[in-house]
């Protein structure tokens, strides 16, 4: 019967460590229904009850993207989880036209300055606002 109590005991011990490092290493805003000091409190009073109920209730579901956020990329260091983006396919669009035409207008302007370099003339062109 005692070694019963031991191996209950050490698996109480191991799954509250567990909890304890995994309520740890979760963000404030991934935590439900209590904050995140709550709950470790929680663990840390009623070990067995506390990491039950952390595992069943506390701990964030899915790592899913929320509304307004891009999902994991596939190269990660290409790309911030987390960056909001266009909610409307129209709005990014008409992102997309505006860059076009500014880079179009940025190679014309140098075309420009390289044939006075080229011509010799060295003034400037008018600043534009």
């Amino acid at each position: 019967m005692a070694k019963v109590y031991i191996a209950i005991s050490l698996i109480s011990l191991v799954l509250c460590i567990f909890c304890v490092i995994n309520i740890i290493q979760t963000k404030e805003e991934d935590t439900r229904y209590l904050h995140k000091l709550v709950w470790l409190i929680f663990v840390l009073l009623f070990p067995l009850v506390g990491s039950i109920a952390w595992l069943a209730v506390g701990s964030p579901r899915n790592a899913r993207p929320r509304a307004n956020e891009r999902p994991m990329p596939t190269f990660p260091e290409y790309d911030r989880p987390g960056r909001a983006i266009a909610s409307n396919p129209d709005d990014d669009e008409d992102f997309l036209r505006k860059v076009r035409e500014r880079a179009e207008e940025q190679r014309r302007r140098a075309a420009e300055q390289k044939k006075r370099e080229e011509e010799g003339d060295a003034t400037p062109p008018p600043a534009d606002s």
